[in-house]
């Protein structure tokens, strides 16, 4: 029995070392846990009035001016990059996977036999028809509204394509080309019509949801009709997800959602490529089953909103400058009689109706706002924003200028003008981010020193920060830094040694004393941690 109690006695002590422990003898980590099989989970929706009042006039969730905040972000390693799970996957993609993006060679529509519709969507400017191809598998066709052929259709594309490669979770989209004849009714289809019958649907009912839509412009493909085919999604669609709280009875959503990075880095992405409608009802969880094991997969979808589109028409001035419902704007205008002008109110669109409305001269990503409040949005702190820019800044303009070359724009001008909007746009993103903080990063040890990337010079987007550094001793109980007399350069000091319960710091500083950047290694041979501070 006494051995017993001293081996129980020994473990308590164990776990309770670990616990105090700012490193772990695994850090840093690079994905959560395996997911654990949650079984069957039912679906719900979001109504989409009821989201808008819930986060415009509640403030959902845990918010940085809350008692403890703010709150650092919790889906991060001890480097500060967000880890691989079923929300995000960080992607090493080469310049032909990023613009190859989601989609897979021999995944498209088969345009060989007939498209059978199964399922159709009336309302709105623009409908949807869900078909079944030749090989069975299951699309939903969207389309561009008469007034601009190509947008909304582009727009998909080029924003799956980019997110894709952030490391987001997207569905497959695929520009396709069709006549009307390639379009079939299934046998005893039910439709919902315009006067809210519900009905088996008709040849006819085809024909009238398509006069409502763009076709393809002149040339080889006159006659046929535009569309940007998704393929559905493996598993089992469950509903969107918030983007705050947790999903009930997911044994897996550990973190509260608007404390992930990669949903508040999701601000900075979605400024870049203007998505104003970034809001939980283009989102869908998705119930997959592998191996025998249910979980829940987050993705992101409907980019029609992206770019210059507003999915039905051009974007307005007003759409990323300020919520559906600004009471400071609205306050300024009563005030000034209206007289007062704002900077994006000056803007000018060279107008485009392939791409629609989007500009950047008086882009500040800072200032973009989606529709309506979103509390990750709302939390993101320097460091969020950072991890954000870091991702953006490494599109080159080759990477930018072949995928939006894949949103198959007739008009090259126009396609042109949006290559140049994304690039200036990522710009002002990297300039904007990366002075919030000590613009150092991509750490490593070589030839015996710490070497390291001035993102700022890297890029082109500034002067390199001249730093001063200090080597310290790390106490990974206590957390206490132990300045080294004399070691201010880049070497790793010769006392820096051990086994893997040794610890060292290097403390970077810049021209502003607040802005730092702490490296911690393990030994003299192992980058375990990163701390950036701004204040």
């Amino acid at each position: 029995m006494r051995t017993v109690r001293r081996a129980a006695t020994l473990v308590l002590v164990i776990v309770a070392s670990l616990a105090a422990q700012r490193f772990r003898p695994d850090d840093p980590i690079r994905s959560e846990p395996a997911p654990r099989d949650i079984g069957d989970h039912p679906r719900r929706k979001i109504n989409q009035y009821y989201d808008f009042y819930r986060n415009q006039f509640t403030g959902p969730g845990q918010s940085n001016e809350d008692p403890g905040g703010p709150f650092a972000a919790q889906s991060v390693n001890t480097l500060g990059e967000v880890l691989d799970s079923a929300w995000f996957t960080n992607r090493n993609l080469s310049h032909q996977e990023i613009v190859q993006g989601p989609t897979r060679k021999g995944r498209e529509p088969d345009t060989s036999k007939p498209w059978t519709v199964v399922d159709a969507k009336s309302e709105g400017v623009t409908p949807g028809l869900e078909i079944i191809d030749g090989k069975g598998s299951r699309y939903l066709l969207k389309f561009d509204p008469v007034s601009n052929p190509e947008m909304a259709t582009g727009a998909d594309v080029v924003g799956a394509k980019l997110l894709h490669a952030l490391g987001y979770w997207v569905p497959e989209y695929y520009i396709v080309h069709f006549k009307r004849d390639q379009l079939v009714v299934g046998k005893d289809v039910q439709f919902v019509d315009q006067f809210a019958r519900r009905r088996k649907m008709r040849e006819r009912d085809i024909n009238e949801l398509l006069v409502r839509v763009a076709r393809s412009p002149g040339g080889r493909r006159k006659g046929e009709y535009r569309a940007v085919a998704s393929l559905y999604l493996p598993g089992r669609g469950v509903g969107p997800f918030k983007f705050y709280g947790r999903r009930k009875g997911d044994l897996n959503d550990f973190i509260p959602h608007e404390h992930r990075r990669e949903l508040r880095g999701y601000h900075v992405v979605s400024a870049w490529l203007a998505h104003h409608d970034s809001r939980s009802i283009n989102t869908l969880d998705v119930l997959m089953n592998e191996g025998g094991k249910k979980y829940i997969r987050h993705y992101l979808l409907d980019f029609g909103s992206t770019l210059g589109s507003a999915a039905t028409k051009s974007k307005s001035a007003r759409e990323g400058n300020a919520y559906l419902y600004d009471f400071k704007n609205s306050a300024i205008n009563l005030l000034t009689l209206g007289l007062y002008i704002r900077d994006w109110e000056r803007a000018h669109y060279p107008y485009y109706p392939s791409i629609g409305r989007i500009e950047w001269k008086t882009f500040d990503p800072e200032e973009w706002v989606p529709n309506y409040p979103n509390r990750a949005f709302l939390n993101r702190l320097p460091e969020d924003n950072f991890w954000a820019a870091k991702k953006i800044m490494r599109f080159t303009d080759e990477d930018i200028r072949a995928v939006v070359a894949t949103g198959e724009y007739s008009d090259k001008k126009a396609e042109s003008w949006l290559v140049e909007v994304l690039t200036k746009r990522r710009d002002k993103i990297g300039r904007t981010y990366f002075n919030q903080l000590l613009p150092l990063d991509e750490f490593r040890l070589k030839d015996g020193s710490l070497t390291y990337t001035d993102l700022l010079a890297h890029f082109r987007l500034g002067e390199p920060v001249k730093t001063t550094l200090q080597w310290h001793s790390f106490d990974n109980t206590t957390g206490k830094l132990t300045p080294l007399a004399g070691e201010t350069t880049l070497k790793v000091p010769s006392q820096a040694s051990g086994g893997p319960d040794r610890y060292w710091a290097a403390q970077l500083t810049g021209p502003d004393s607040k802005k730092r950047v702490t490296v911690y290694l393990r030994g003299a041979k192992e980058i375990v941690g990163l701390e950036r501070t701004a204040q």
